[in-house]
């Protein structure tokens, strides 16, 4: 396991404070700010500690109203709204410096059966064992890659991701707003589903928003763009063990009024659809200060 991986396990394991109150910290990696799928991931695993076991998340809604502040922890404070007979419903808010930054409201259900099925999407995507690496591609590339992305691509994350397209990084060119990446967990991730569902949220967040960039010739690291997520929403359909590649296939709708819509569909590699993500956010263009 790296020692991402296991950061990245710690972070998720909350402190509780008092009833219903969590706090949570961020790693100490140099980041300006708290990466969004890290609060989502952190909340959900508030909202689950005050859920009985035998339910499951199946959907979350939730709103990105501030940067969270990497170098203070962040207070979770959970909302019990309805325990019903087959339904839960919670209400989390995230709060930093006395504001709140973030907020999530998920619905848990007890496990039943029901009809059941899921539209052929039969992609043709090459195979995660026949792509390189990001690691690898700084290696192959070298220069080609922008200053930016190879920062990135360089540090050591919890996941590692494959992307199938790399036209979208290296050029200016507009290209369809889609792409698809295979992602995994650097470690181990143990075998309970809420923890499960807690690391399928934080990684949901990778990725997405670029998206929209592409048919613009942008991506997430042009410096004359600012981003930053606005809204998050999942569905959870299918449990499924994180020991293996997934494949996060995105595509963008729509952008307008300085926003930008990403859809994302997670498969396991057996072609189960996993979850399904939609997030809007903020692509605005950086205007050039005046002489």
């Amino acid at each position: 396991m790296t020692t991402a991986m296991h950061e990245l396990l710690s972070i998720l394991d909350l402190e509780q404070l008092e009833h219903n109150l969590y706090r949570g910290r961020s790693p100490q990696a140099g980041w300006q700010r708290v990466f969004g799928g890290q609060v989502i991931g952190q909340a959900l695993v508030a909202a689950q500690r005050t859920v009985v076991a035998d339910r499951f998340v199946h959907s979350l809604h939730c709103y990105f109203m501030r940067p969270g502040d990497p170098s203070v922890p962040i207070i979770y404070e959970v909302d019990r709204i309805r325990d019903g007979g087959s339904f839960t419903t919670r209400r989390v808010v995230a709060i930093q410096h006395g504001h709140a930054i973030f907020s999530l409201e998920a619905s848990f259900q007890v496990e039943e059966a029901g009809l059941e099925h899921q539209i052929d999407n039969t992609l043709e995507v090459p195979k995660p064992e026949t792509l390189k690496s990001q690691t690898e591609l700084l290696e192959m590339m070298g220069d080609n890659v922008p200053e930016a992305i190879r920062k990135f691509w360089a540090r050591e994350r919890p996941l590692e991701i494959k992307p199938v397209m790399l036209e979208h990084y290296t050029t200016r060119k507009k290209l369809a707003p889609q792409q698809h990446v295979w992602v995994r967990t650097t470690g181990e991730v143990p075998d309970e589903r809420p923890l499960q569902a807690a690391i399928l949220a934080y990684l949901s967040d990778m990725t997405l928003l670029d998206t929209a960039t592409f048919a613009h010739g942008r991506n997430g690291f042009d410096p004359e763009i600012q981003m930053a997520s606005l809204d998050h929403a999942m569905w959870f359909h299918r449990p499924h063990k994180l020991d293996d590649w997934l494949l996060y296939t995105m595509d963008s709708p729509n952008s307008i009024g300085a926003r930008g819509l990403s859809r994302g569909f997670l498969y396991g590699r057996d072609g189960q659809l996993i979850a399904s993500v939609a997030q809007e956010g903020l692509i605005r263009l950086k205007s050039k200060p005046k002489k």
